[in-house]
C-alpha cells in the first residue's frame, strides 16, 4: 500500500499543542510560523510519498551488499539521496551560515517523521549526519566547522557515530581504540568499531567519522575518552586508513548498511581532536541526545506506516458477518469490534507519542533561542526530562503497534509478501540502538528524577494538574473521562517519583528494578496529558465548525487513549512501588 504523510495531524499538533506561533516569536525563527510549517511539510510529503517510500519494500528485498571492501546500497537509494540533499532537507534546521535553512527543530521533527515513515533504512543516513553536525557545532573549532559541516549539509559527505567496539557495547568505559599524537597536531587511530550505521556506502564519495578513542596515558574509564574527526578521504583526496571489513546481516532495517570499521591496519588512520582531550564522551552525548530524540521519532514514524497498512487491509479483507448484524453477510474486517479496537490502539498510541515528541521539540527551540535566560533553563530542563520518554516510550510503542499490524492482517501478516512483517522486524532495533529502553529508563531514574529529588518531575505533574482542571470544567463525556484518567495517572506518577526520589540511594536495586515500568508510566501520563490538551483544542475547533470530520476523529481518539491506554498508569505504579522486592527476590542460581 502507498504511504500518505499525516500532514494534517502534524500541523494540528504544531499549532494547538507545540505552539508553532510562539516558536515563530523566538529570535531567528520569525519566518517559521504556521504557514511556513504547512508549506515545508507539504513539500516534504511529496518527496516522502513519491520518491523515498517506494524504495522501502525494495530495500527489504534487496538490501545493501558488501564485496571487495565496498558497500553497494539498494538500487535507487543513491538517486533518492541526491534528491533529498539537493532539496535542502539535510540542512533544514542547521545554521544558515553553514548552508542550512535555520528552521526550528519543531518543523524538522515533523519532516523527519515523514522521511522516517517513508523509509526507515534510508532515513538513518541523514539522521546520523544530523548528529555529527550537532556534535561539531557544539565542540568543533571554527576551522573544523567550516571544513566539515557545509559538505555534510549539501551532500558531498555524510556523518557517522563510532562508539561501539566488540568488547564495549553500552559500557563505553571499555573503549580501547587508541589515538597516538603526531608532531603536526593530528593523531593516528588504531582499533575496531562495530555497528556503525552507514559506516561505508556508495551514496556519497566521502564520510566523516566521529570516533571515540583513548590517547596514550589517558585515565581509565569514561573520563579518558576523546573524540576525533576521521574522514574517509583526506582534504588532498588521499584515502585514509579506515576500512570497512564487513557489514552485518540483520533482523530488519536491511537496506541500512551496519559496518565493521577497521582503523589503522596500514599505518594509522589520521584523526583530528574535537575539543579537549578526555572530554569526548561529553561531546558525543550531544550527538547521542540528538539521535535519541530522532529514534523516538522513528518509532512514531514506523508505527504510522504500520497503522496505515493495517487500516487499508482491514477495509479490503472480507471475513465473517458482523456480530451486531449491521451487515447481513461477510463484511470487511474493519466492521468487527476487536479489529476496530486494535486499529484504535495503534492510532491512539501514535497520536499520543507524536504530540509528546513535537511538544518536546518546541521546548528545545525555546531552550536554545528564547531571549530570557530563566525561560531557556526551564525549557532545557523540560526537554531533557522528555528525551528518555520520547525515545523509550515511542520505540516500545512502535513494536506493539507493528505487532498489532501483523495481527490485523491475520495469517497474511505472517507472510512476507504483504509487507506487514517488515514493520515488525524493523521496529525491534529501535528499542535497542542509541541506548536500550533500560538505559533510557536508568537516565530517567538517575539523572532526571533522583538527582534533583524529583523536583523536575513534580513540576511536570503540576502542569498536568492544570490541564486536569481545564478538562473537568468541560461538560463532554470525553473530557470527563480524560480528566478522571489523567488525575489517576498523575497521582500514580507522583507516587512513583516519591518512591524513586526517596529510595534511589537506600535501595538502588529495588528502584532500578522498576526503571522501565517508571519510564512507561511517565511516558503514558505525559502523552496522555498532551492528548488531554488535544481533546480541549479539538472540541473548541469543532464548536467553531472547523474541519468537522478531523476534529470528531481527534476527540474519539483522545477518548480512547484515556480509557484504553492512560488507565494502565495505576497498575504500573503498583509494579514500581509495591513490586520492587518481587523483581529481585529470585536467587541468581535459580534462574
Amino acid at each position: 500500500m502507498s504511504y500518505r504523510a499525516p500532514v494534517k495531524d502534524l500541523l494540528f499538533v504544531m499549532k494547538e499543542l507545540a505552539g508553532i506561533d510562539a516558536v515563530a516569536q523566538l529570535p531567528g525563527h520569525e519566518e517559521a510560523g504556521y504557514d511556513t510549517a504547512a508549506a515545508v511539510l507539504e513539500e516534504c510529503a511529496k518527496l516522502g510519498e513519491g520518491v523515498i517510500a517506494p524504495l522501502n519494500r525494495e530495500g527489504d528485498l534487496h538490501p545493501s551488499t558488501f564485496a571487495d571492501g565496498k558497500v553497494s546500497t539498494t538500487p535507487g537509494f543513491a538517486q533518492a539521496f541526491r534528491q533529498f540533499v539537493d532539496g535542502g532537507w539535510q540542512g533544514l534546521h542547521h545554521p544558515v551560515e553553514y548552508g542550512g535553512q535555520g528552521l526550528p527543530k519543531l518543523i524538522h521533527a515533523g519532516c523527519n517523521e515523514i522521511v522516517q515513515s517513508a523509509n526507515l533504512s534510508f532515513a538513518l543516513c541523514p539522521l546520523l549526519t544530523d548528529g555529527a553536525i550537532e556534535a561539531l557545532l557544539t565542540a568543533g573549532t571554527d576551522e573544523q566547522k567550516q571544513a566539515y559541516i557545509p559538505p555534510m549539509i549539501d551532500g558531498r559527505c555524510t556523518g557517522t557515530m563510532n562508539l561501539t567496539e566488540p568488547q564495549a557495547g553500552s559500557d563505553l568505559s571499555m573503549v580501547r581504540t587508541r589515538a597516538e599524537p603526531q608532531p603536526d597536531g593530528s593523531y593516528k587511530l588504531f582499533g575496531t568499531k562495530i555497528f556503525i550505521t552507514y559506516g561505508e556506502h556508495d551514496m556519497v564519495d566521502n564520510i566523516v567519522h566521529l570516533v571515540l578513542a583513548r590517547v596514550a596515558g589517558a585515565p581509565e574509564g569514561v573520563k579518558g575518552i576523546s573524540l576525533f574527526i576521521c574522514p574517509k578521504f583526506m582534504p588532498d583526496g588521499t584515502r585514509n586508513d579506515v576500512h570497512c571489513v564487513s557489514i552485518e546481516h540483520k533482523l530488519g532495517i536491511k537496506a541500512s548498511p551496519t559496518a565493521v570499521l577497521q582503523y589503522g591496519d596500514h599505518g594509522g588512520a589520521i584523526g583530528y581532536l574535537v575539543g579537549q582531550e578526555n572530554r569526548g564522551l561529553e561531546y558525543m552525548f550531544v550527538m547521542m541526545n540528538a539521535a535519541r530524540f530522532g529514534v523516538g521519532v522513528q518509532g512514531i514514524a514506523l508505527a504510522e506506516r504500520a497503522y496505515q497498512q493495517a487500516v487499508a487491509y482491514a477495509r479490503d479483507r472480507v471475513q465473517s458477518r458482523p456480530v451486531d448484524g449491521s451487515v447481513p453477510k461477510a463484511a470487511p474486517i474493519i466492521h468487527h469490534p476487536d479489529v476496530r479496537r486494535m486499529l484504535m490502539t495503534m492510532r491512539a498510541w501514535i497520536e499520543g507519542c507524536r504530540a509528546m515528541a513535537l511538544v518536546g521539540a518546541a521546548a528545545y527551540d525555546a531552550a536554545h533561542a528564547h531571549p530570557d535566560a530563566e525561560a531557556r533553563a526551564q525549557n532545557q530542563a523540560f526537554y531533557e526530562f522528555m528525551v528518555p520518554l520520547i525515545k523509550g516510550l515511542s520505540t516500545e510503542m512502535s513494536l506493539q503497534v507493528a505487532s498489532l499490524g501483523v495481527q490485523v492482517h491475520g495469517g497474511m501478516g505472517f507472510i512476507e509478501e504483504t509487507g506487514a512483517a517488515q514493520h515488525l522486524r524493523d521496529a525491534k532495533i529501535l528499542t535497542i540502538y542509541e541506548g536500550t529502553t533500560a538505559i533510557q529508563a536508568n537516565d530517567l531514574v538517575g539523572r532526571k528524577t533522583a538527582r534533583d529529588g524529583g523536583q523536575g518531575a513534580r513540576a511536570v505533574a503540576a502542569q498536568i494538574e492544570q490541564t486536569e482542571r481545564e478538562l473537568a470544567a468541560r461538560d463532554s463525556a470525553a473530557c470527563k473521562s480524560m480528566a478522571k484518567r489523567l488525575t489517576a495517572g498523575r497521582k500514580a506518577f507522583v507516587d512513583a517519583v516519591d518512591f524513586i526520589a526517596g529510595g534511589a540511594k537506600a535501595s538502588p536495586n529495588g528502584v532500578y528494578a522498576g526503571s522501565v515500568p517508571y519510564l512507561m508510566l511517565a511516558g503514558i501520563v505525559v502523552a496522555g496529558w498532551q492528548m488531554g490538551r488535544a481533546l480541549i483544542a479539538a472540541e473548541t475547533r469543532l464548536a467553531e465548525g472547523s474541519d468537522v470530520e478531523f476534529m470528531r476523529a481527534k476527540i474519539a481518539t483522545c477518548h480512547f487513549y484515556a480509557e484504553h491506554i492512560l488507565n494502565q498508569a495505576p497498575g504500573l505504579r503498583d509494579s514500581i512501588v509495591d513490586g520492587a522486592d518481587a523483581a529481585t527476590a529470585l536467587a541468581l542460581e535459580s534462574f
